[in-house]
């Protein structure tokens, strides 16, 4: 790969496209003939939306969701003219911007048909030029529309002069757990909410269910389309059990991290036994200890939780982190490694030789999960693009 910029802080991540189009076929073909609708919400998940969007639509791809009508203008904006469905929906002052930018949004409520209507006659638009993606709630309890109320918001739509039903989906509230009820109870639900859709005289084009666990071991969930997100960028909540408590052996579905995050050395120091290193002395060195310092904190995403637990790959090593992670800056302990200099590259997510640190590692140690390691890294750490 290319070297990093010259100039400027040495903190960077480097995206490889040539991985994520690879991702993105791999799904592709397992699911066919399935359509891939991309989930680059969140700047894509740390990665960079508008150059992935880019990339995804060079391959092929049709279908974007992104969460807010923020995120579908800027995509927009950029080039991308593919089909963008905005998972959130949308907020109240924002219709206007929708339907001008031909986003699409998801829609739960009446309030946001009569906002839609409101706004679509204001622009003089054509009957039924308005695609709208209804969410059904079956389980989640977060949006969408419940089954209980779904008949009224049939007669909403049917009511409608500018919108047109053009998708009906769902969330999966546990895909990963392979042997938990609450999938099954859901698509059931979903499929009962479709009958009665169909039944009232509504012909939605696209079902989708599916996000990246169900596209990998529930097939009956793939629908007319899937939604793979975090599985986009190479990565998989571990399948859990509910029976056994024990991850399962993830399905036969081969992509590939497309994120890589470094930085460089800036200072080394070398300090005898029992010395403090960091914040409120976190961390006290046991032995003469060569102490690294690398210009990456939690500004730039870095958990916190990392502290005295991480580690980063220094020279095709693993390295602990030593003392409390800062706002800018962090400490290594390199005694080990061999002919360490100022300038030598540091690792933080990625692989060095035989030697690998991927999002799950730091997610382990933070307690918490790859997708947010991958989007918290902060829009001031670079982006690097490369094939």
């Amino acid at each position: 790969m290319p070297p990093p910029p010259l100039t400027g802080r040495p903190n960077w991540v480097e995206i490889d496209l040539t991985a994520l189009r690879h991702n993105f076929s791999t799904i592709r073909e397992y699911v066919a003939p399935a359509t891939v609708c991309a989930v680059v919400k969140a700047d894509a998940y740390g990665h960079g939306a508008v150059e992935c969007a880019r990339a995804l639509k060079n391959d092929g791809c049709k279908w974007y969701a992104v969460a807010s009508a923020e995120e579908g203008e800027e995509l927009r904006h950029a080039g991308i003219t593919g089909h963008l469905l905005l998972l959130s929906g949308f907020w109240r002052g924002e219709e206007e911007m929708v339907i001008a930018e031909s986003l699409t949004p998801s829609i739960w409520d009446p309030r946001q048909v009569e906002l839609l209507e409101v706004a679509a006659k204001k622009l003089d638009k054509a009957p039924e030029s308005v695609a709208v993606h209804l969410e059904i709630d079956t389980g989640m309890s977060r949006t969408g529309i419940s089954l209980d109320q779904l008949d009224d918001m049939i007669d909403v739509l049917k009511a409608s002069h500018h919108l047109s039903l053009e998708g009906v989906f769902t969330h999966f509230l546990s895909a990963e757990v392979v042997d938990s009820p609450d999938p099954e109870k859901q698509l059931a639900k979903f499929d009962e909410a479709v009958d009665k859709i169909q039944a009232a005289g509504l012909e939605p084009a696209w079902r989708h269910v599916a996000n990246s666990a169900a596209i990998a071991c529930r097939e009956r969930s793939w629908k007319d389309m899937v939604r793979p997100g975090i599985s986009l960028y190479g990565y998989y909540l571990p399948f859990l059990s509910v029976i056994s408590g024990h991850s399962e052996v993830t399905p036969d579905l081969p992509v590939v991290p497309v994120l890589r995050w470094k930085t460089r050395i800036i200072a080394l120091r070398r300090v005898p036994e029992r010395t403090p290193i960091g914040y409120n002395s976190s961390y006290i060195t046991q032995r003469a200890s060569l102490i690294a310092t690398v210009p990456c904190g939690y500004a730039d995403g870095l958990n916190r939780h990392l502290s005295n637990r991480g580690q980063m790959i220094v020279k095709e090593h693993r390295v602990p982190i030593v003392g409390t992670i800062s706002m800018d800056l962090c400490m290594l302990d390199v005694t080990d490694i061999p002919s360490v200099d100022i300038g030598d590259e540091v690792i933080i997510i990625g692989d060095s030789g035989e030697v690998r640190l991927t999002a799950w590692d730091h997610a382990m140690h933070s307690q918490t999960i790859p997708y947010e390691v991958l989007s918290a890294i902060s829009p001031r750490v670079k982006r690097v693009f490369v094939e």
